[in-house]
């Protein structure tokens, strides 16, 4: 499923939402009994499930790329004390 279809609201929506949305479908999908009404149920859960994905997926990118510049920061200032030692 491409995200390209999905409405922009759901794009720009919390994760903690998109994870709340996502169980309600899940909820909803385990208590129904015929199939042919989960389809669309299933369809949103997996276009919810992208979402999510890419938002973790993006997230994850941030904290790293935080993550190396302070280590970048500590090894120049740690570099710059040894030299002055």
């Amino acid at each position: 499923m491409n995200e390209k279809i999905l409405p922009d609201d759901k794009r720009s929506t919390d994760l903690e939402d998109l994870v709340t949305e996502a169980n309600r479908i899940i909820e909803a999908l385990e208590n129904e009994k015929n199939l042919e009404n989960s389809i669309s149920n299933y369809q949103k859960l997996i276009k919810l499930n992208n979402i999510i994905e890419k938002k973790f997926m993006g997230k994850s990118k941030e904290i790293s790329q935080i993550t190396r510049a302070k280590i970048t920061k500590i090894l120049k200032k740690n570099e710059k004390n040894q030299k002055n030692c």
